[in-house]
């Protein structure tokens, strides 16, 4: 799967569920989990498999309750039931493989692959294990979760091990890392330029929770018009090259240098 962003919506608000697909987020969730009450999670979950099943957009899934919950046995059985094909569907606060197993268990015909959430402590020193099944396709970093597990504050520097650790354990499980949404929706910059410092890190998708969000992530994983000049230079150089490396204005291009170029002209 391929995306930049992703809306999140409540499920107890079908109202908004229409306006989520039609904004420009690459992927929607209606959320189950921490946008609902729990005296509304039933009729939350009936108005969301209503829509999923009634609806012709094909980029929208759902994210149910955690294993933990008391509501988690009624929406697996409702999924079951539901003979839905989603995108995706996302597994919240997983702490080990375990617990994807037993979701895999329990829904082995779909209704979809995970998109899981790591966070927890218990969460990331698993993460390598829990990103290894082979129905991950995406994950998402909770830092608001992980902070509050953990007791630490929600500034970007305090989680860059949280984020580093799970790049790497992304990348080699071939899954797609998401951040976690930026919490001020009144601040477009802000979201932008956090966005950009997770794009160093090679975070390249953003989950978000209101559609004004969606153009400064957009705009923030965009390569730049140098970045991709840069990267032509690159290729051409490469590709007028006799062996597997290169020299582009007396720097030596390996082939790192050459797969980031390329990572950068697919997006154009």
């Amino acid at each position: 799967m391929t995306a930049r962003s992703l809306l999140f919506v409540p499920g107890n608000r079908p109202d908004r569920f229409e306006k989520a697909c039609n904004s420009d987020a690459d992927l929607v969730c209606i959320d189950l989990e921490d946008a609902v009450g729990p005296a509304d999670k039933d009729r939350a979950r009936d108005l969301t498999l209503e829509f999923l099943a009634g609806t012709a957009s094909g980029h929208v899934g759902l994210r149910i309750n955690p294993a933990d919950s008391p509501f988690y046995e009624a929406d697996i059985k409702a999924l079951k039931n539901s003979r839905l094909n989603l995108p995706f569907i996302m597994l919240p606060k997983v702490g080990n493989l375990d617990e994807v197993n037993a979701v895999d268990r329990a829904l082995p015909d779909g209704p979809g692959p995970f998109f899981t959430l790591i966070e927890s402590a218990k969460g990331l020193v698993n993460c390598e294990d829990i990103l290894s099944h082979p129905r991950i396709t995406c994950a998402l970093y909770g830092a608001i979760d992980y902070a509050g597990d953990v007791g630490c504050d929600g500034e970007w520097e305090t989680h860059l091990y949280a984020r580093s650790r799970m790049v790497a354990a992304c990348v080699a499980n071939n899954v797609l890392m998401f951040d976690v949404p930026y919490l001020d929706v009144r601040d477009p910059d802000g979201c932008e330029a956090a966005t950009r410092r997770s794009k160093s890190l090679g975070i390249f998708a953003r989950a978000a929770i209101h559609p004004g969000q969606i153009a400064p992530i957009h705009k923030a994983l965009a390569p730049s018009e140098g970045d991709i000049a840069h990267a032509r230079r690159v290729m051409a150089a490469f590709e007028q090259s006799t062996g597997n490396v290169a020299l582009l204005d007396g720097r030596l291009l390996e082939a790192p240098i050459v797969k980031a170029a390329q990572r950068i002209l697919s997006q154009t």
